[in-house]
């Protein structure tokens, strides 16, 4: 009999249950982690691509000292040569260092940005519940 009073006592909380504007709310929710997300695996791509052309680079290197020491006829050239190469080497290690911190500040940035928007979406959502 306990129960059954207690059964008497409940009540709905909502009748009308519509799962529209649940999917809506919960899209709505996780729309910054989402977006969070697709910007992540854009950002990975853009430190591969510059890993990428750093690899290249240095098997572009290697070739051409290869190169150099094949074609040197003598000591002299071949040095030559070889601070030639060290020297543009190291201009193109030097750009893809600039490249690098400049997509890794912009990462930082974006990162920052993201964080907040998605503590704005969670600060009114915590005060509702």
């Amino acid at each position: 009999m306990h129960t059954s009073h207690a059964l008497e006592n409940m009540t709905m909380i909502d009748r009308n249950f519509d799962p529209s504007s649940l999917l809506t709310n919960a899209r709505d929710a996780f729309a910054p982690v989402l977006k969070a997300q697709q910007e992540g695996f854009k950002n990975i791509e853009r430190l591969a691509r510059l890993q990428y052309a750093f690899a290249g680079d240095l098997l572009e290197s290697g070739l051409a000292r290869v190169n150099a020491t094949l074609s040197a006829t003598s000591p002299m050239e071949l040095f030559s040569k070889q601070g030639d190469l060290n020297n543009q080497f190291v201009d193109k290690l030097r750009t893809r260092a600039q490249e690098f911190a400049t997509v890794t500040s912009e990462i930082q940035a974006q990162v920052g940005q993201l964080g907040s928007q998605i503590a704005a979406k969670a600060v009114p959502a915590k005060k509702a519940a």
